[in-house]
């Protein structure tokens, strides 16, 4: 028994650490790995017009936790809940019911909840549990959807449910003190379910459903089931040895049990001798001295046997104390693996806290580095920005000394000064007046400068587009080649077993780049004859060839109808025989697809069966020298 209880969680660790590993890449396959495909065939229902309103689930899959630290107590809490899936009304239930009977493995159909769809959570102030300290379920999940959050009020009372964490103030709460008002029961950290005066203890020691790190379950899984492995392996060993031994000191106790079935036969064998003796009347014609004799002998026979009596039931007592001696000592065995294991479970569980501070280090360090990274990045750019402002800076006190390389000292009166001011502005009105006003001037080079920038982008968008354009077809083109050679390989593949079922061998080429085909077949056995040509073959091996080729194009085209005309004219019994056993196994394989065959040869011999219909036109008339067809003039009268 023990050694099944090992077997059952070892299996039971081993699908769930291949349900986590899965759930690496999407979340929804900790529900089970059916579930993504479960909810793509829901959305097509519901695209498809048949549920009045989209089913809601897994519930599990709708809700978050605040603190990360009572996903245990939440998944205690709502255990099935957390699979099932809620709808507004009957008649879409009946329509997930059908869904999941196609979709889900046997055995592990969830909960379909009928309750009416509202788009706001009940108000749940009056009855809802209150505690300062400690969270109702209901406030320690964060429930975007109304619909999974009043789901879990009607199903669960997840309002009046607290969640603490320690199991002494769990213990404190709810049985010492009265209970909180509205408190009907409370998790603690453990899983543990307590009430006011009950207490359940949770079967499980890790949150499967709703934690966050899985590589951290992941690896706690792992190392149980290395744990259990090593326990079993242990176990079985001694188990091995004990059955061993009690095999032989039950082959002993039988051989000795034979023992004494004959000894107590033969006693029995003499005693009724004794009585037969003693009852038999004396004869005066015997010697008294043969009968005292005879009966000395029979006497220490008795003594004999006795005494072998009484060696083999020594033997079975110490037979049976080697038995009790095993037995105890197997139970010893028992008591201190059970005492390690206990002793171990501390141990495992500071190791777990060490390897989970250690992970928390790692992470910690990682994330300074990156922020170091970032800093030392952010400096580096500050200080390339810095040189590009110098290097501005020097230009433009370049370009200040092209105009004036230094700085101008007025010693001019202000008079000069407005006179030459005036001359200065005369000038400039002159040159106005010759080419335009400055500031039209200035607006038209503005408009021109930024239709000239919109170009600009436009074609520098074009050339993106373009370069973009290219690599798209590069890579269609890249797959259409690989997708090319994949047929053309399945091709041949395709047509060399067709041919082996006659024993003939042969390839085809397919030239892409001149855009030919070549077929070679050879009709002997292995490579004793050279390939040849089609057309050096006679006229049954060509047609077989040919049937084989068409049926290797069918095995690569997708078209829904496969028509065949005369296929078999040429053909032996032998090749025809074949050739409809392979079309018919084909046929039969796709049967999503319409096979047409037109011969003039008799088909019924084909098996009969509701995928072949055989279509006879019926015989010509013998002696028929006119057509039967009616003028088109004599047509229209009767029209």
């Amino acid at each position: 028994m023990q050694e099944r209880e090992l077997k059952r969680r070892l299996d039971r660790y081993k699908h769930q650490l291949k349900e986590l590993s899965d759930s690496k890449t999407d979340r929804l396959k900790r529900f089970g790995h059916y579930m993504p495909t479960l909810l793509t065939a829901i959305d097509d229902a519901y695209k498809m017009g048949r549920f009045r309103k989209k089913p809601v689930g897994p519930l599990g899959a709708c809700i978050r936790l605040k603190n990360p630290e009572l996903a245990l107590a939440v998944e205690s809490c709502l255990k099935g809940l957390l699979f099932a899936f809620c709808c507004d009304n009957h008649q879409d239930e009946r329509m997930l019911q059908n869904i999941m009977s196609r979709e889900c493995p046997k055995g592990r159909r969830p909960q379909i909840i009928v309750n009416e769809f509202r788009n706001e959570v009940y108000n749940v102030g009056q009855r809802a549990a209150v505690h300062p300290n400690y969270p109702s379920v209901l406030t320690a999940l964060e429930i975007e959807n109304p619909v999974v959050a009043n789901c879990l009020i009607d199903m669960r009372g997840v309002e009046t449910i607290l969640l603490i964490k320690n199991a002494e103030e769990a213990r404190e709460v709810m049985q010492v003190r009265a209970p909180p008002r509205n408190c009907r029961e409370a998790f603690n950290g453990s899983g543990d379910q307590l009430f006011s005066n009950r207490y359940y203890s949770s079967d499980k020691d890790r949150a499967m459903l709703l934690s966050r790190d899985v590589e951290i379950e992941i690896s706690h899984l792992e190392q149980e089931i290395r744990n259990l492995s090593n326990h079993l392996s242990t176990f079985q060993q001694r188990l091995h040895s004990v059955e061993k031994e009690l095999k032989e000191n039950e082959n002993f106790l039988r051989l000795y049990h034979n023992t004494k079935k004959q000894i107590q036969v033969e006693i029995r064998s003499l005693q009724a001798r004794i009585n037969d003796l003693e009852n038999v009347e004396e004869q005066p014609s015997i010697d008294i001295a043969t009968l005292e004799g005879e009966a000395e002998d029979i006497r220490s026979r008795i003594v004999q046997v006795k005494y072998e009596m009484e060696q083999a039931k020594e033997t079975l007592e110490n037979l049976a104390s080697l038995r009790r001696n095993a037995e105890k000592e197997y139970e010893e065995i028992k008591l201190k693996i059970s005492s390690v294991s206990e002793g171990a479970e501390p141990v495992k569980e500071e190791l777990q806290k060490i390897d989970q501070e250690v992970e928390n280090c790692k992470r910690h360090k990682k994330h300074y580095e990156t922020k170091l990274m970032e800093h030392l990045g952010s400096i580096q750019k500050r200080k390339h920005e810095l040189s590009t402002k110098e290097k501005d800076l020097e230009l433009k006190i370049s370009q200040a000394k092209c105009v004036y390389p230094e700085q101008i000292e007025v010693t001019r009166t202000a008079r000069s000064l407005d006179t030459e001011i005036n001359r200065l502005r005369e000038k400039i009105n002159s040159e106005e007046d010759l080419h335009g006003n400055r500031e039209e001037i200035i607006k038209q080079y503005h408009n021109a400068k930024e239709r000239y920038q919109d170009v600009e982008s436009k074609v520098k968008s074009l050339k993106r587009f373009v370069k973009l354009l290219e690599e798209i077809m590069a890579q269609r083109y890249k797959s259409y080649q690989q997708f090319r050679r994949c047929l053309t390989i399945r091709c041949k593949i395709y047509f060399d077993s067709l041919l082996s079922q006659r024993a003939y061998s042969g390839k085809i080429n397919f030239d892409h780049k001149n855009e030919t085909l070549s077929i070679t077949v050879q009709p002997g056995e292995g490579n004793k004859a050279a390939q040849n040509d089609m057309r050096s073959l006679s006229g049954g091996e060509r047609s077989f060839s040919t049937v084989c080729f068409v049926l290797a194009l069918w095995s690569i085209a997708e078209s829904p109808f496969r028509c065949l005309d005369e296929f078999d004219v040429f053909m032996d019994m032998v090749n025809r025989r074949i050739s409809m056993d392979m079309m018919l196994s084909m046929a039969d394989s796709q049967r999503f697809r319409q096979f047409i065959l037109l011969t003039p040869q008799n088909m019924s011999s084909l098996p009969s069966t509701s995928l072949i219909r055989i279509l006879r036109m019926p015989d010509p008339e013998r002696g028929q020298t006119t057509l039967p067809f009616v003028p088109r003039e004599q047509e229209d009268d009767d029209d």
